[in-house]
């Protein structure tokens, strides 16, 4: 008997020249909405994503939505970790729709794209899936992203591995892309992912062997 040969069933790793982060809709009036977790976890996660993104020299791209007249800007302290980078913002329901984020995530010249967004089932699922469908890989990092029941969470994720998008966690996505240990990155990586105990029992482990 033959295994099958669906590339969905094969290991493609992320590392850090082939992946880009998007970061979809983390708005306040959005987050506020937000019933999956809980709104101090939600944002922790986002910027802890950003955050090792970032330590990596991942491309990354941020877009809102009706920024100015329905769901507010971006959220502070994701605002606060990524100085420097344009806020694209949008009319359009997904986020691919609108050209010149579409031309944004282009222009990163990756073919595995990280989506985080806010709600789960529409701001990521639907520039993931259309990211799918025009032939990059996409991931989903469900816990820095949320949604408003856990209706539209289920529905959502089911949605989105039926369209061959990838869900995950962000640490794990992070640590993927980190891949050694030993690379100088790590240290920031594991800090930014809330893993600071990591660098600290490598210490004591380091003290202990002299």
């Amino acid at each position: 008997m033959s295994l099958p040969t669906d590339k969905t069933l094969s290991y493609d790793p992320l590392t850090a020249d082939n992946a880009a982060l998007i970061l979809v809709d983390h708005q306040v009036g959005l987050i506020a909405g937000v019933r999956d977790y809980s709104i101090g976890e939600l944002k922790h996660n986002v910027v802890a994503l950003a955050k090792a993104a970032k330590a990596l020299n991942l491309p990354i791209v941020v877009t809102t939505t009706a920024r100015d007249s329905l769901w507010g800007p971006t959220f502070p302290e994701l605002v606060d970790a990524l100085p420097g980078i344009e806020i694209i913002d949008r009319s359009s329901v997904n986020a691919y729709d609108d050209e010149r984020v579409a031309q944004a995530i282009e222009a990163t010249g990756r073919k595995k794209l990280i989506f985080a967004g806010v709600s789960l089932e529409v701001c990521a699922a639907f520039p993931a899936m259309t990211a799918v469908a025009r032939g990059y890989d996409a991931y989903v990092a469900v816990d820095a992203s949320g949604t408003f029941s856990d209706t539209k969470r289920q529905a959502g994720l089911l949605r989105m591995m039926q369209a061959g998008v990838i869900p995950s966690d962000y640490a794990s996505l992070m640590v993927e892309i980190l891949k050694d240990n030993a690379r100088p990155e790590a240290e920031t990586v594991y800090g930014a992912i809330d893993m600071p105990w990591a660098t600290l029992v490598g210490q004591i482990y380091t003290a202990s062997r002299r």
